[in-house]
């Protein structure tokens, strides 16, 4: 049974939501109340997460790029997983409303062929402010103005048997209710349980491949003697 994992990038694979951080580090006016709307549904993420860049001046790139690595860590666990994935020809996706100037040089030092894809915004840095970019947008089945639509890269990629989506915010929701295992914490975890949609919690990657060397639906493709006898 093949399997293929789509895994957010800010608060999933690193610790802290680097959209948060650098609004936090930068503090433009207004900027909680455009997130708090993101969070009620009020707001589309596309609308939410272009209006917050858009506070922020296009000049300061290469400092927020320098923020960025200063203070992003990746969750524990992450290099685990991502090794024995790309060791049993597990497809990783990484799907990401966050944006590619700060997640790029995040996962730069990781081996490209880990990913299967990175899927991510954009953006433009002509003055005055920084403006977003959205290369993967909604397609006809989706209507939520995502910016960036997990749901439509989803449904564009090769087949698996088993779809494992890894997140922890309402914006993984949709994507969760596609997939046949989810594995949630934060806001996703606590959206999941009040929707009723299964999910597993998890607080560090050690534990989403515990879960998958013994869960029945993906411990065969996460069993490494199957490629070889490798161990």
């Amino acid at each position: 049974m093949s399997v293929r994992i789509f895994c957010d990038f800010d608060g999933t694979m690193t610790v802290t939501d680097n959209i948060l951080m650098i609004m936090e580090h930068y503090n433009p006016p207004n900027w909680r109340s455009i997130v708090e709307d993101m969070m009620r549904g009020t707001r589309s993420i596309r609308d939410g997460v272009g209006s917050l860049f858009s506070l922020i001046p296009s000049a300061l790139r290469e400092d927020i790029v320098r923020t960025v690595m200063d203070k992003a860590t990746l969750r524990p666990g992450v290099l685990g997983l991502l090794t024995h994935a790309h060791a049993c020809g597990v497809p990783f996706y990484v799907v990401s409303g966050g944006i590619d100037f700060f997640i790029r040089p995040i996962l730069a030092h990781i081996p490209p062929s880990y990913f299967a894809g990175v899927y991510c915004n954009s953006a433009s840095f002509d003055p005055p402010t920084i403006t977003i970019t959205w290369p993967h947008p909604c397609g006809d089945a989706c209507t939520d103005d995502c910016g960036m639509c997990k749901t439509t890269v989803m449904r564009h990629v090769p087949f698996a048997h088993t779809t494992i989506v890894i997140g922890d915010s309402i914006t993984d929701y949709n994507a969760a209710k596609q997939a046949d295992i989810v594995f949630a914490r934060a806001h996703l975890y606590r959206h999941c349980l009040a929707h009723g949609v299964p999910c597993i919690a998890y607080e560090t990657f050690y534990d989403i491949m515990d879960t998958l060397v013994h869960d029945a639906r993906t411990r065969d493709a996460f069993t490494l003697h199957r490629l070889g006898g490798r161990s």
